[in-house]
Formats: C-alpha cells, sequence, structure tokens
C-alpha cells in the first residue's frame, strides 16, 4: 500500500497551500447509480468512478483509492459478474488513480492520455503543495493516447478524447456515444471553484476552452458524469463556463486598471459564484499569477 494512499484531496479547499488529511477509508461505503442503458457511476471518496457493463466486460473510468479497491470491486460484483478489463484515467491525480495497481495486478489494461502517464511514472508536487509519488510499472497506463482514441466495447462506441490542457495537461474525457454519456473527469466538477493545477500544466484559459470543447461533443440530452458530484447536463457544464469566464474577465479588467491583488480582492472577484474567503482568495491567486 503505498504512503499516500490513506490520504484525500480535499478538493473543497481548494486552496494552493492545503494539506490533505487522514480519512477513515473503513467508513465509506461505494454507492451504485444507473446513468443510463449499461453505464454506471460509483461514488465513494475521491472522483466519481464510470462503469460500462456487458458481454465484451468490464469498462471502468478512475479507481479512487487503493484501499477502496475491494469495496469498489464489490460494487461492481453487484452489477456483473465479469472483471474489469479497462480501467481509464481522466487525469493522473491520486484520487482518480490510485487503485490502479490493485487493478493492475488483478489483469485490467490501464489507459490514459499520454502525459498522464509521465506524470504518474515519476514524482510530482500538485498545485496544492501535496507530493504524489511515482507508481510502480504495474499501476502505470499500458495503453497510452495523444488526442483521441475509440473503443467498441459493450454494445457502444467510447471515445476517448483530450479537449486539451485545462485541469492538467494530460486530461481525457470518456464519451459513451449510443447512451449519451460523458465522463468529464476533473475538467468539470460540481463543487464550486474548480482545483486548476498548475503545477502540472493546467491553466484557467485551458479549462475554459476545454468545457467549451466538450459542450461541442454533446447534446441536450447527454448525462455528464463530473469528477466530482452529482450527473450533471450540457445546460450545467455551460453554466459552469460561464462562471469561469465571468470571473477570468472580472481578473483581466483589474489587470488592465493596474489594480493590485489586495484591491482585486476588495471587489469579491468570485461574487455570485463563491464566498470572499480564505479558500476563494487561494484559488485567486493562482489565477491572477496566470496572467502575470
Amino acid at each position: 500500500m503505498r504512503r499516500f494512499a490513506a490520504r484525500s484531496l480535499a478538493l473543497l479547499t481548494l486552496l494552493p497551500s492545503f494539506n490533505a488529511v487522514a480519512q477513515d477509508f473503513d467508513s465509506i461505503e461505494i454507492t451504485a447509480q444507473q446513468v443510463a442503458g449499461n453505464i454506471y457511476m460509483l461514488q465513494g471518496s475521491g472522483g466519481n468512478i464510470g462503469v460500462s457493463i456487458g458481454d465484451d466486460g468490464t469498462f471502468i473510468v478512475d479507481d479512487q483509492f487503493a484501499p477502496l479497491t475491494d469495496k469498489i470491486v464489490a460494487a461492481i460484483a453487484q452489477l456483473t459478474s465479469n472483471p474489469v478489463d479497462f480501467v481509464v484515467n481522466t487525469h493522473f491525480h491520486y484520487d482518480h488513480t490510485d487503485g490502479n495497481e490493485n487493478f493492475g495486478r488483478a489483469g485490467a489494461y490501464i489507459v490514459a492520455q499520454d502525459n498522464s502517464r509521465k506524470r504518474m511514472e515519476t514524482d510530482q508536487v500538485l498545485a496544492s503543495g501535496r507530493p504524489q509519488e511515482a507508481y510502480d510499472e504495474v499501476g502505470l497506463p499500458k495503453i497510452t493516447f495523444f488526442d483521441a482514441m475509440r473503443f467498441y466495447f459493450n454494445g457502444s462506441t467510447i471515445d476517448i478524447v483530450n479537449t486539451g490542457a485545462g485541469h492538467t495537461d494530460g486530461d481525457a474525457q470518456v464519451y459513451f456515444r449510443e447512451p449519451n454519456v460523458i465522463h468529464t473527469g476533473d475538467m468539470f466538477v460540481r463543487y464550486g471553484l474548480p482545483f486548476i493545477d498548475r503545477n502540472n500544466g493546467g491553466t484557467l484559459d485551458g479549462m475554459i476552452d476545454a468545457t467549451w470543447n466538450i459542450a461541442s461533443l454533446i447534446d441536450d440530452e447527454t448525462r455528464i458524469i463530473p469528477g466530482h458530484g452529482q450527473i450533471s447536463s450540457r445546460s450545467d457544464l455551460l453554466a459552469y463556463r460561464d462562471m469561469l469566464s465571468v470571473i477570468r474577465q472580472r481578473l483581466r479588467d483589474a489587470k488592465a486598471e493596474g489594480l493590485s491583488f489586495a484591491a482585486f480582492m476588495e471587489s469579491e472577484p468570485a461574487r455570485g459564484y463563491a464566498p470572499n474567503n480564505d479558500n476563494t482568495e487561494g484559488w485567486m491567486r493562482m489565477a491572477w499569477d496566470e496572467y502575470e
């Protein structure tokens, strides 16, 4: 078990200086919700897991924390008797990939955007200040892509796409076309201001562009599994993009006026979207520095 396996990314804090807090994984319950057709969402601790079941086998998106693997496998066993054949990582962050080594040892093929594999090969430090150790070979993606790749699996065309660097420089979105379900990873989340990992290629500009690219792939009937939070719609995604765009414009206006960061914060730049507290200030500082 990795030293960081029993640590959680407290994404709700959104602070660059945040310290992860230990979790009691024994108390975590994995719940399953049908999204559409043969696509399910599992929630526990960490990123949402997407699951495709069918005659071809079991295909999952992300795998949360290593101590939860047995619980995740048990939850999947309630849906299908087939073991997990493929794990797609939406990006390299540990709250989405810490189970890689367990699933790799069990025989699953791990898939990711090529930059995510490169991040997993070596030790990293997230923009939050939290270190993430390199994975052993068994936990590294064996199949990678650059812009897009396609599976034909369980009666669905599954497009895995990179819509640009935003959350990190190795993000992937997974679109199950026939059930009309997309898993966005942390490019879209439902907890407010998103974590943008500037240490690892993430940018606010890139996230805004990527969310527009995601919106162009789907339609108003698409059900979205976000990286964190409840099942969502295209209108939710566009509202999220609007939030980021409005805040960016306020930031750009402040820069153009020559305001200091302190004066910028006095204007409550996240008004209407987030409280003007220390967490928001930490997020704004990272965004502010992006435009230096």
